[in-house]
């Protein structure tokens, strides 16, 4: 037979086998290329603490440390929407839910984007406009009259003011669904499919924008299912509709999404995910609450996400995703596990590692910190206090404050915690990087994370 080791293939077989072997080494090469570094995924940054650092130094942190490319606020803080200038990470703002009815009518939409978008735009690389948070869960009748018109009017206001590139969605939890199990049972609840979805899907369809949800399968294992939760071997439960065996809870509740889609007629229109995540710590006893499996949910999660491969009634679709959260929030209400859904510490320090650091080898171990230290004020400092430790730090021989007086670099944002975080550095480095430097009466925070941006640089 040709092709055996003793019957040499005739020169142009040769070659075109050569050729082939190449191009399927090529093709392993960038297959693997891209499966390394093309990892892409969001985290919600929610604030709900008093020990988080700088939204300057967040966005440095996760532009140089970090393969998080885009970042989603419950808000639209000024200050958090400047910090991301420049650095290149898409950003998700929120209309707080009580705009929504000012937002209905296409003159309160021109307004809210006059003041919370265009300041900022396109330095800051705004993606997408979430109009308020799971508002069919509020059950507010006023809000849920006026959202989907809200959309409508903020798209159009956006394409007025030449910024038809943004998006408008708005995040729902898995509550506005009556059926989800087994997935080809999904559907809308009764009242809210035909008056709320069909319109606001057809506004998706219309704007190509997605409809975002935020599964959540922690809220929904069991003891039984936890295996089954968090993407690990476990023998699947069986849609017989569908004929599919779902090995994880994720793609059941997305297809269960998609079903109810699609019995409206818009199974085309594309699914983002807003919210999820699992958390590291619970109360006593709590099964399924650890480190190690909250490294496992965000693990695999991020892994599956980002592979293409989509779910069983969705195949070969990447989705848009955002894990939450970024760091453990320690003012949260309710159960332990609210305050530890974090990916990382507010010194930057992961709670685990899921493959997210830059410098991270085949999911070993987070990189060693830098050598340079910056110190900055600590996240809920007074106003008060702020003003002390800019006085105090200004009024010292040799530390230069020029940089932070009107016209300078870094007067920009003119707030006092910008300009405390410069004055506070100034002082640190000037004073020999000593961590009592850095102490400013329990206010100040010695990181890694440089929190210069643009033009505005910090000593080091």
């Amino acid at each position: 037979m040709a092709g055996t080791l003793d019957t040499p293939l005739p020169a142009s077989q040769l070659a075109r086998a050569t050729t082939l072997s190449l191009l399927i080494l090529t093709l392993h090469l960038l297959t693997s290329y891209s499966t390394t570094v093309a990892l892409s995924i969001g985290v919600n940054y929610g604030t709900v603490a008093d020990d988080l650092p700088p939204p300057a130094q967040v966005a440095a942190f996760l532009r140089d440390r970090t393969y998080i490319d885009r970042v989603k606020l419950f808000d639209c803080n000024p200050d958090m929407i400047h910090a991301f200038a420049g650095t290149g990470i898409s950003l998700m703002i929120t209309a707080p839910n009580g705009d929504i009815p000012s937002l209905a009518s296409l003159p309160g939409a021109r307004s809210w984007i006059s003041a919370n978008v265009a300041p900022f735009y396109p330095a800051t690389n705004i993606s997408l406009i979430a109009v308020g948070n799971e508002i069919l869960a509020t059950a507010d009748r006023n809000l849920i009259a006026h959202l989907v018109p809200a959309m409508r009017s903020l798209s159009s206001a956006l394409a007025e003011a030449g910024f038809p590139q943004i998006r408008v969605s708005t995040p729902h939890s898995l509550g506005i669904l009556s059926t989800s199990e087994p997935p080809s049972s999904g559907r809308f609840r009764r009242g809210y499919d035909r008056v709320i979805f069909s319109p606001m899907l057809d506004f998706h369809r219309r704007s190509k924008t997605p409809f975002v949800v935020n599964p959540y399968p922690y809220f929904g294992y069991n003891s039984q299912t936890l295996n089954y939760a968090l993407f690990k071997p476990n023998p699947g439960i069986f849609d017989p509709v569908t004929k599919i065996n779902y090995t994880n809870m994720f793609d059941a509740q997305m297809d269960a999404v998609f079903s109810a889609m699609s019995r409206l007629g818009y199974g085309d229109v594309g699914i983002a995910i807003g919210e999820t995540g699992w958390p590291s710590a619970g109360d006593p006893g709590q099964v399924g609450v650890d480190v190690e499996d909250a490294a496992s949910y965000n693990g695999n999660l991020i892994q599956h996400v980002s592979s293409g491969k989509g779910t069983p009634l969705m195949p070969n679709r990447t989705f848009e995703t955002y894990v939450f959260s970024l760091f453990n929030e320690n003012l949260k209400p309710g159960p332990t596990a609210e305050r530890n859904f974090g990916l990382f510490r507010p010194d930057f320090s992961p709670v685990y590692d899921v493959g997210i650091l830059r410098g991270s080898i085949q999911g070993g171990g987070p990189l060693p910190a830098p050598a340079a230290k910056w110190c900055v004020a600590i996240g809920g400092a007074g106003e008060t206090a702020l003003q002390g430790n800019i006085d105090y730090a200004c009024s010292t021989a040799g530390v230069d404050c020029r940089p932070i007086q009107a016209g300078g670099p870094c007067f920009e944002p003119n707030t006092l915690e910008a300009h405390a975080n410069y004055a506070m550095n100034a002082y640190y480095q000037l004073a020999g990087r000593h961590d009592f430097n850095c102490d400013f009466g329990r206010t100040g925070l010695i990181t890694s994370a440089d929190p210069s941006y643009g033009e505005c640089k910090y000593a080091a």
